[in-house]
């Protein structure tokens, strides 16, 4: 007999770690299927599990050549690029906001991130601060030559007031500090969007 487990929309939401607003979207988009039980929801676990997998960011810890294939304005789900050099940040990072519903490309270092930035209009930047060769405030003053009003957010493991300082007369417009949660990645992104 195959296993047909089904989770309630509270464990949905803790299994995903994500809030009602965005599985609501997920069941509207069709991205994954759900029962309704009276006036509860009901989700078929593989079903998540094979919509988790489908997202996953193909090809690793590399800066993901495959997105580029994907029509730029095909859609009107914001673009956003994710810079870290730590793989498993970028990876949690393009993780959770493809589960909100972003279009997500990553770099793992500020020069592949600039290039792809030349070649694709991105809503928003999300750039760790300290990564080796290009930092991420270097990162941003050369993503504003390309897109004075990009709407920039900042990740770090240590602040120091000098880069707050330089980050905010940058014009960034969020601040994430790790190690940081899902739902603040989220409600950080959606400020930094105006949603």
């Amino acid at each position: 007999m195959m296993d047909e487990t089904f989770l309630t929309t509270e464990e949905v939401l803790e299994y995903l770690q994500v809030n009602l607003r965005t599985v609501y979207r997920l069941i509207k988009a069709g991205k994954i299927p759900a029962v309704r039980v009276g006036r509860q929801w009901r989700f078929r676990k593989r079903d998540i599990d094979a919509w988790l997998d489908s997202q996953r960011p193909r090809g690793g810890s590399r800066s993901a050549p495959a997105a580029p294939a994907r029509p730029a304005a095909a859609n009107s789900r914001p673009r956003v690029l994710v810079v870290d050099d730590e793989a498993s940040i970028r990876d949690l990072l393009a993780k959770t906001l493809a589960l909100a519903e972003y279009d997500v490309d990553v770099a793992p270092d500020g020069r592949s991130a600039l290039e792809r930035m030349r070649l694709y209009p991105y809503d928003l930047l999300i750039a760790d601060l300290k990564m080796p060769g290009m930092d991420g405030l270097t990162v941003i003053r050369e993503a504003k030559r390309y897109k004075a009003d990009l709407p920039v957010i900042i990740i770090t493991g240590f602040s120091t007031e000098s880069s707050a300082i330089e980050a905010v007369n940058l014009g960034v417009a969020g601040y994430l500090t790790k190690p940081f949660r899902v739902p603040q990645v989220l409600a950080t992104a959606a400020k930094a969007l105006g949603e």
